[in-house]
């Protein structure tokens, strides 16, 4: 009876020590649940880095709250509500080509200089032997601001008073849907303070 009792408890052992071998295969290739929520942290930190990049890489000196309103024009461009006339379009593609025009004359020169301001602080050089270099890139950031200005300008010029509030409205809702996935995104990561 011992020896029937003995068999039966290794063979359960084993069966347990099996189940959790495989289980533990399958949380490192990344399919139970610890891997789960490990993967979201990291498409998370992954879209946390993908936006400090693109801070990063903006020429703006203003670098959030501006909207970039040819960008949004040419998403909503077929849009029926919206109902751009031939003329506007017109008119906006060359609105658009100035300021792309601009922003590409200055970019290269603002992200130049970034990365070698960066460098060499990092390399060891005072504050003021960057002054120049600073006093410089926030010249080329006003400027390619004064392009982003001047081009919101120079489109709310060709829309009607309607058109632009539909447009706001719509990034606003955009804005709004932004965030709550970033909340939602939060909190598939624990770190949105609810239980």
């Amino acid at each position: 009876m011992i020896k029937k009792l003995t068999i039966t408890s290794l063979t359960a052992l084993s069966l347990l020590l099996v189940t959790a071998q495989a289980e533990g295969t399958k949380c490192q290739a990344g399919k139970c649940g610890a891997g789960m929520m490990k993967q979201a942290k990291q498409g998370g930190m992954h879209k946390a880095k993908k936006m400090h990049k693109m801070r990063m890489n903006s020429p703006f000196l203003i670098k959030h709250g501006l909207p970039h309103l040819t960008k949004m024009l040419m998403k909503s461009w077929d849009d029926k509500t919206l109902a751009l006339t031939q003329e506007q379009k017109t008119k906006l593609i060359a609105v658009r080509k100035e300021t792309m025009g601009g922003i590409m004359r200055l970019k290269p020169e603002v992200m130049k200089l970034r990365k070698e301001i960066i460098q060499a602080s990092r390399s060891g050089s005072k504050a003021a032997e960057l002054k120049a270099k600073v006093d410089k890139l926030a010249v080329l950031e006003a400027e390619a601001t004064m392009v982003h200005l001047k081009c919101l300008d120079n489109s709310k010029a060709v829309l009607t008073k309607a058109q632009y509030n539909y447009l706001m409205e719509k990034r606003k809702e955009h804005m709004m849907k932004k965030k709550e996935k970033m909340k939602s995104m939060k909190c598939a990561t624990g770190k949105c303070g609810g239980k």
